[in-house]
């Protein structure tokens, strides 16, 4: 287990670089993003996702959510629907994860979970990461499951311990909630978790 710093809006390439490796080879990475802490890791590296259930204590039948690189990587693992698309537009780079039927020929295990939730963070060191790695990462909180989303690195080494491969303080969470899950099921939207968006700011938006 190792700790690095990193400048979370202008991020170090050399610490992007370990982060990548990590990554690629399967590792878990604790990373800051726009809301709170987070674990990233490869999604089409099936060993890597049960790492990742197994590090939080987390119920094998809960999907884990996604970070994109950029917009576009969505493609890779959902066939994005029209109001898809306006709540993205609205809302990203940003708290919102969107969760839709996963595409065919999607890996085995991910087209298990059935739905796949997908966010664009509005964090550059993240963003850069993901973009490295094929742009798709796990991106889940860096708690175990039940307990409080961490803020800082040190809380989420206080929960997850040498279980991480490298752990990135970027300093205090910009937020510190995390972020609004929404599922489109037949063209309406659905509140799965209120977070750092309100529900009504989006509905507000697909009215207009």
């Amino acid at each position: 287990m190792e700790l690095v710093e990193a400048d979370c809006l202008c991020p170090s390439p050399d610490v992007v670089d370990y982060a990548v490796e990590v990554i690629r080879s399967g590792g878990l990475v604790v990373a800051p993003t726009d809301t709170v802490y987070g674990i990233l890791a490869d999604p089409l590296n099936s060993d890597a996702v049960r790492r990742v259930y197994r590090v939080k204590k987390r119920s094998s039948d809960k999907p884990l959510p996604i970070l994109l690189g950029e917009s576009h990587h969505t493609l890779l693992l959902v066939d994005p629907s029209p109001v898809f698309w306006r709540l993205a537009l609205a809302f990203w780079p940003g708290p919102l994860t969107i969760v839709e039927e996963a595409k065919p020929g999607v890996p085995r295990h991910l087209e298990e979970w059935g739905k796949i939730g997908v966010r664009l963070p509005n964090c550059p060191l993240v963003r850069e990461i993901a973009r490295r790695t094929g742009g798709l990462l796990v991106g889940t909180s860096a708690n175990k499951s039940g307990m409080t989303p961490p803020t800082t690195a040190y809380e989420a080494h206080a929960q997850l311990g040498d279980k991480i491969d490298l752990y990135i303080d970027g300093g205090p969470s910009l937020r510190r909630v995390s972020s609004t899950v929404v599922e489109i099921v037949d063209g309406r939207v659905e509140l799965l978790r209120e977070g750092a968006i309100p529900y009504e700011k989006i509905l507000r938006v697909l009215r207009e």
